[in-house]
Order: structure tokens, then sequence, then C-alpha cells
């Protein structure tokens, strides 16, 4: 009995000093890296409620999905390339689009920017109406949107943050101030024929209704035509060609851009007349073709309409992200040129 004893009380205690030799090797393993189990048992899902997702890496590259109307002019060509040159410097990734003066277009690409979930849309409205329920989209999709250039005529403003562009407005009287002086002595009926812009459009019926306001005071200034010519060089030349066949006697031509201007300056020469002398030219934009125009008396008048728009844009949008809310309506500063004044700015002319 008593060998017995002894033999059981040596296997017990050779069975602690194992069980304090595993446990300290244990522990050291725990100490220099952790064991595959303890990885496995982190990696799997935890009966608890989960943690938030960690919020995006200050420093992570901004989308924005910017669906332009087209390349109708040299003006949107100008205001393309400072978007396109702004967001590069900014370190944003630009997606890209030309609607190619279509609405539908625009429609599809803001779509396409909503389902790639861009942090940010911006776009220039080819036309003020039809835009709420793809703008509702964006919105639930918790997407801002920046209206550059052109405005919507949507009633919820809430639809986008703010508008960015001139006054449209303004421009048209600009140019209906600039003709009411020069003709404010007149006695005699002074005829001018009216180039609009895309119709529908927000430069369109602003440009119409502010040269409107302002020679309304004056009857003798009598627009005896009006009809859009779209807003590119062709158009604006098959137009005026239509206008001259149809009117013996035209005075003035207000052009609601340079590229319209330009066109019919082309038709006013084959008619074997001289532009800005035979008929005087109103234009809006200062793009470098139209300014060379007026520094060589072409054009009599030119009211600016910046498009160098793209830092605005890509500040804003990182502002907007930031937190910072930008104010409702960003109106960019425009000026005006006289064909002398056109001479001395074209040398330093950066569209």
């Amino acid at each position: 009995m008593k060998r017995t004893g002894k033999l059981g009380a040596l296997l017990v205690l050779s069975a602690i000093l194992l069980v304090t030799s595993a446990c300290g090797k244990n522990n050291n393993n725990n100490n220099a890296e952790p064991s595959k189990a303890a990885a496995s048992s982190a990696a799997a899902p935890s009966s608890e409620a989960p943690a938030s997702e960690p919020a995006a890496p200050a420093d992570k590259q901004i989308s924005m999905g910017f669906a332009q109307v087209g390349a109708e002019s040299g003006w949107r060509t100008a205001n393309t390339d400072s978007i396109q040159s702004a967001a590069k410097e900014a370190g944003i990734d630009l997606k890209f689009s030309d609607a190619q003066q279509k609405q539908e277009n625009q429609i599809k690409a803001i779509r396409s920017y909503i389902q790639q979930k861009v942090d940010v849309i911006a776009f220039s409205p080819v036309v003020e109406s039809g835009w709420d329920t793809v703008l509702k989209e964006a919105k639930d999709a918790g997407i801002p949107v920046i209206l550059t250039d052109r405005a919507v005529d949507s009633k919820d403003t809430s639809l986008y943050v703010t508008f960015m562009g001139s006054d449209f407005v303004e421009e048209g009287r600009m140019a209906g101030t600039w003709l009411a002086d020069q003709y404010k002595d007149t006695a005699e009926d002074i005829n001018i024929v009216e180039l609009q812009g895309t119709t529908g459009s927000a430069p369109a019926n602003d440009r119409k209704a502010g040269f409107a306001e302002k020679i309304a005071a004056n009857p003798h200034l009598k627009v005896i035509a009006s009809q859009t010519g779209d807003f590119t060089r062709a158009k604006g030349k098959e137009v005026m060609q239509a206008f001259l066949k149809a009117n013996k006697d035209i005075d003035v031509l207000y052009a609601h851009n340079d590229d319209m201007a330009l066109g019919a300056i082309q038709a006013i020469e084959a008619a074997g007349l001289k532009p800005g002398v035979d008929i005087k030219i109103i234009s809006v934009d200062g793009v470098k073709d139209g300014m060379t125009a007026a520094a060589e008396g072409k054009i009599n008048y030119i009211v600016e309409c910046n498009p160098l728009l793209g830092p605005l844009l890509m500040q804003t949008a990182k502002d907007l992200l930031d937190g910072k809310e930008p104010p409702k309506r960003i109106v960019t500063p425009d000026g005006t040129f006289t064909s002398e004044q056109a001479k001395e700015a074209l040398p330093n002319r950066k569209y």
C-alpha cells in the first residue's frame, strides 16, 4: 500500500509539472506574436453589434462627374479646357461627358455618375426645364450637384447646392445700355436683328430679356427679326443670310455669342456690306476670335462672359466635401469691350 501511494503521488506531481510547463510556453508565444487561432478569432464575426465602418481617409481622391453641354463654340471649348486642367491640378478624378447639346445625353450621363457613386456632380444644363427627376435621383443618392454656367428653372432649389456663373440678364442689359446710348438722340427708327442662343437655354432667355429691358425706353430701337442660331457659327451665318434676304434695312445685329456673330459677319461680307460699319454688331462672350474681330472693327461692342470656371468649381467641390456650405448663387464678374479696348486687351487674352 505504501509503495502504491508513493507511485500515485509521483504521477500527480508529474502531471502538475507538465501543465505548468505548457502554460508558460503559451504565454511566451502570446507576447511574441499572435497565434493563428487568435487571428482567426479576430477576423470572425462577433455576436455583438458591429462597429461603424471607418471614415474614408482625409487624402481620399475626390471624384467628380461633369456633364458638358457640348463643343458648340469657342467659349465652350475654353470652358471645357479650364475644367479639365483645373481638375488635374487639384488632383480630382474627373469623369467627363459631352452631351452634344442634347438634354437626354446629359440626363443619361448624370444617371451614370449616380451609379458610379461619384462624390459630386456638376453640369451646364442644355436648357432650363426638365431636370427635377434626375436631380431628385442624385439628391436621394446623397450626391451634391453644382450648376455651372447655366441655371435650371426648378422650384425646388434644394436639388442643387449652388449655381456658379455669369448673370445673363445683366449681360443683356449691358448690351442694351450700350446700344441705347449710341442712339439716344436718333429721330429715325433703328432696325435690329437678333441671333438668339439655343431655344430654352438660360443664356438665350436671359440675354434676350435684359437687352429688351434696356432698349424699351426708346421707341426708335426696334427688333424686326429674332431667331435662334443655336450658339454655333454655321447656324449664325445661315440665319443672318435669311435676315439679309428678308430685310433690306438692317442697322444693328445683336448676337447672343461671338460664334454666331462671326458666322453673321461672313454672311454680311458675302452680301457686299461692311460689318461694324454698315451693320453695327453687339456680341457676348469675349473669346479670342471675337476679340480679334472687335479689334479689326467688325464687332463694335462685346460683353464678356468668362468661361474659366474650372478653378472655382474645383475649390467649391473641395469646400463642399469638407463640410463648408457655398453660397446658393456665385456670380462671376464680367467686363465689356469696345473695338479699341479689345485691341488693347487682345495680346493678353487667355482664351
